[in-house]
């Protein structure tokens, strides 16, 4: 047995994670606000205290949704429903109210440490991120898998590692970037469209699956 996915199930969420990490929140605002405002070195101090969090969100989120499949198959099912119309919900909402990123100028060059700590803090205090973890991989394991505890942790890590490169670039880039999302609000729609696209997408699986 392996803890890899099947590899169109490992694709799929390939696909899906780019486009969640290209989708303006929290943490990119930060990253970026930190870069334009004091430099790549804070950007990437700032990155870097997101994929800690993220690290966290990660380890808690496969460790409690195994130790609930070890419990009840039919409750992890239940989690799995309930985590599509969360996303479905997300994707409605991406549609009404648009993605933010407001960045606002430093007031002060804050230390590297400081930095850390906050897109630490910004990213394990987002509770959309906590429930965004229990309802995101789940869709991607199955109930019934001997491996699904080994698989969950795996996704949550494999999600890491395709942040750092993409964030990375985002930061180099952050002037261009930044520019680009303010000059074109059609640019923002298209981020907006696609993520609950994804969202719905995501739903529809599981529902195709849960008939089959």
């Amino acid at each position: 047995m392996t803890i890899l996915p099947a590899p169109e199930i490992l694709a799929a969420f390939t696909v899906a994670s780019l486009v969640l990490i290209v989708t303006p929140g929290p943490d990119m605002t930060l990253f970026l606000g930190q870069t334009l405002s004091a430099g790549r070195t804070r950007g990437f101090a700032a990155m870097l205290g997101a994929m800690t969090g993220l690290l966290a969100h990660s380890l808690l989120a496969a460790f409690g949704l195994s130790a609930l499949l070890v419990a009840s198959a039919t409750a992890f099912t239940v989690i799995k429903v309930a985590g599509a119309a969360y996303l479905v919900w997300l994707g409605v909402q991406a549609i009404r109210h648009g993605s933010a990123l407001t960045l606002t100028p430093g007031s002060r060059r804050r230390p590297f440490g400081e930095v850390y700590l906050m897109g630490l803090g910004v990213n394990l205090l987002n509770p959309k991120i906590v429930m965004f973890f229990l309802t995101f991989l789940p869709q991607f394991v199955s109930a019934h898998d001997p491996q699904a505890a080994a698989k969950l942790l795996f996704l949550g890590l494999f999600f890491i590692a395709l942040c750092i490169p993409v964030c990375s670039a985002l930061i180099f880039a952050a002037e261009r970037f930044t520019q680009a999302m303010r000059r074109s609000p059609r640019l923002m729609r298209a981020f907006d469209w696609s993520f609950a696209g994804l969202m719905g997408a995501f739903a529809l699986r599981l529902l195709l699956a849960r008939g089959s």
